[in-house]
């Protein structure tokens, strides 16, 4: 994903910034506590495909 447009995009349900788990194929909002999936390099940010985080999910320690 490119570092440009991953600084431009944010978090549909905060605004805030968002994580990239490379590995994973997510984005994550740390704020919400969401990560939205990432298709054919396409980052899906609506908030009915974001998947909920445990408080003690190791996406969140990155």
């Amino acid at each position: 994903m490119d570092t440009r447009l991953l600084e431009v995009l944010a978090c549909p349900a905060c605004k805030g910034p968002l994580q990239h788990a490379r590995e994973a194929g997510l984005l994550i909002c740390r704020a919400e506590r969401l990560c939205y999936p990432i298709r054919d390099g396409i980052p899906v940010l609506l908030e009915e495909e974001a998947r909920q985080i445990n408080a003690d999910d190791p996406l969140l320690a990155r």
